[in-house]
């Protein structure tokens, strides 16, 4: 007794549940779909080749002699602020560490040696190759301490020079808000340099 149950699976007429003439159906509809994106594409390309030719010029800038200007908002690099006297503003509460999702801050705290404080940052190193540059530690700043600059991330040599320490944060001060003291607090034994 024979019964037809349909076609069989494992031969090569019946792939993937499409028969042979339903695969090449399927070929032709795919070939169909790309046809009209590679034309849009093309047309892409022309039109920005046609502008640079007859519009606005090229696109392309002539780095370093001429820098990108960063938008509005940008996040670069960090900076540590400083008060009217020099002093650093942070005050070793650890926060911008806790809220860091990239756990790239590493804090250190001292007691400080002004007496409107308690405690202030001996050692405060932020490793730029591990940040995200999300904002997420100016934003949780109690003291308005850190911020990010304009400023576009500057290129290492090593993986150590990327490991931004105390005094590194303070001189990435933005030049256009004036210029940045050269030292924020005494040096004591136990500080790091």
């Amino acid at each position: 007794m024979d019964t037809d149950t349909g076609p069989d699976p494992c031969s090569s007429v019946f792939i993937c549940g499409f028969s042979d003439v339903g695969w090449m159906a399927m070929a032709g509809w795919l070939d169909r779909l790309w046809v009209p994106a590679i034309a849009k594409g093309m047309a892409l390309t022309l039109r920005h080749l046609l502008r640079s030719w007859f519009g606005r010029g090229p696109v392309t800038i002539r780095y370093p002699e001429e820098r990108h200007e960063m938008p509005d908002g940008f996040r670069g690099e960090h900076y540590l602020k400083v008060d009217e006297q020099g002093r650093i503003q942070c005050v070793a509460c650890f926060l911008c560490a806790t809220a860091c999702p990239a756990e790239c801050i590493t804090i250190e705290a001292a007691p400080a040696p002004w007496d409107e404080r308690e405690k202030y940052p001996a050692v405060f190193d932020i490793d730029m190759l591990v940040c995200i540059y999300c904002g997420m530690c100016e934003e949780a700043c109690p003291c308005d301490a850190i911020a990010l600059s304009p400023k576009a991330y500057t290129c290492q040599t090593s993986r150590e020079a990327a490991v931004y320490h105390r005094d590194q944060l303070v001189a990435n001060y933005p030049a256009e808000r004036g210029a940045a003291p050269v030292s924020v607090a005494p040096v004591r034994v136990g500080d790091h340099v």
